[in-house]
């Protein structure tokens, strides 16, 4: 059993770490608050290699894994900068793509993807069916050769961003007559597809929506692998997700410990010792760094059993990651702000700024109840509650 990073990998780390930064969280702000996007951080990630460290060498990637790019995520975020997108399309998009998209689907997108030029969306959700894929309404349907997509999706991100959105619809068995899960590669400006952003509670520069497709016309090569691949390739994108959600949790939550550490190091009240110096505000602080750090060993193990192929325990895994980071992030910000006083709720401290996302990090992209299902299912062996 090893707990240390290989030396590539740190030398990663240390140069991701360099880069976020470099930008820092008041770039990260700033952005979100003029409704802009944090172009210039993508586009140098993906010049320095850092947006394809999981993507195949010969597509123009770094020939990495899910370890690799958690990595990134962490360390971004625990500049100030959790890029969502960095979720979305390296680790779900290219993951999908990689490993279930036919040659031609690899060769036209995931160079792309790797450089950073290229950015995809992922629309699993709906208003009725939340994410649960055996009640999606969104169907397609064929048309001749080409396919015919209708439906919504709704907390969508980042589709302003991106060219293309990954699509998870259901088709029909032609010998069972049952609807199974498909996906389908959509370009943003497809006609019949429309979209509309979500007014969220969260300081992002990266944005949500909500998508409307009306027939959307798609050609026959717009089908992720072929019928059989819908439910692998969905499943293949789901740990990953989880696994770099989780991490850039964890470094949100190093970020704002962080900050929380310096200030009450510095600050000096009654009698001139720092505040730092008092157990009830040390000891807060001291609890959120064991919770982020036990969270991050999760991270980890997650990673490692999914770049091992080991798919059931990196479900456990990712999901109890996940969970563990999400509560771990929570209460990181929520101590750093507590323990700023009234100046934690004020933008110049940059702690209060990331509330909005860490609560929503306890709900998305599953909720913490639905990973306890998950786990008193397949850990504990209880019945299926739901």
């Amino acid at each position: 059993m090893n707990f240390d990073l290989t030396s590539e990998q740190q030398q990663l780390r240390d140069a991701v770490a360099t880069l976020g930064k470099k930008y820092g969280h008041e770039y990260f702000v700033g952005k979100a608050r003029a409704g802009e996007h944090t172009d210039e951080l993508w586009a140098e990630a993906g010049r320095q290699g850092y947006l394809g460290v999981n993507i195949a060498e010969e597509y123009g990637g770094g020939g990495g894994g899910i370890t690799e790019l958690t990595i990134v995520c962490e360390e971004l975020a625990a500049s100030g900068c959790p890029l969502l997108l960095l979720v979305v399309s390296p680790a779900i998009a290219a993951t999908v793509i990689g490993k279930h998209g036919t040659p031609d689907q690899r060769k036209q997108f995931l160079p792309g993807i790797a450089d950073g030029s290229l950015k995809f969306s992922f629309a699993i959700t709906e208003p009725e069916a939340g994410s649960n894929f055996h009640r999606l309404g969104t169907v397609a349907r064929r048309d001749g050769d080409d396919w015919l997509l209708s439906g919504r999706k709704c907390f969508i991100s980042g589709v302003d961003e991106a060219k293309y959105v990954l699509v998870v619809a259901r088709t029909e068995d032609a010998a069972t007559g049952k609807l199974k899960p498909a996906l389908f590669v959509v370009p943003t400006d497809a006609p019949g597809m429309e979209r509309s952003k979500l007014d969220m509670e969260i300081l992002s520069p990266e944005n949500q929506f909500m998508l409307y497709l009306d027939d959307v016309r798609l050609p026959a090569d717009a089908l992720v692998g072929d019928l059989d691949s819908g439910l692998p390739a969905l499943f293949s994108g789901l740990n990953p997700e989880r696994i770099t959600v989780a991490a850039m949790g964890a470094g949100t939550g190093r970020y704002a410990i962080e900050r929380g550490s310096a200030y009450t190091a510095s600050r000096k009240v009654w009698g001139g010792r720092s505040i730092g110096s008092h157990q009830g505000v040390a000891h807060q602080l001291a609890h959120a760094a064991v919770q982020v750090e036990l969270a991050r060993l999760m991270i980890y193990k997650a990673a490692s059993l999914y770049d091992s192929g080991r798919d059931l325990e990196a479900a456990v895994s990712a999901n109890m990651a996940k969970y563990a980071a999400g509560e771990a992030a929570a209460l990181a910000v929520d101590t750093a702000i507590q323990v700023h006083g009234g100046n934690g709720m004020s933008s110049e401290y940059g702690v209060a700024t990331l509330l909005g996302a860490v609560r929503a990090g306890r709900i998305a992209p599953v909720s913490r109840e639905m990973i306890l299902n998950f786990v008193a299912q397949h850990v504990l062996g209880q019945e299926k509650s739901y």
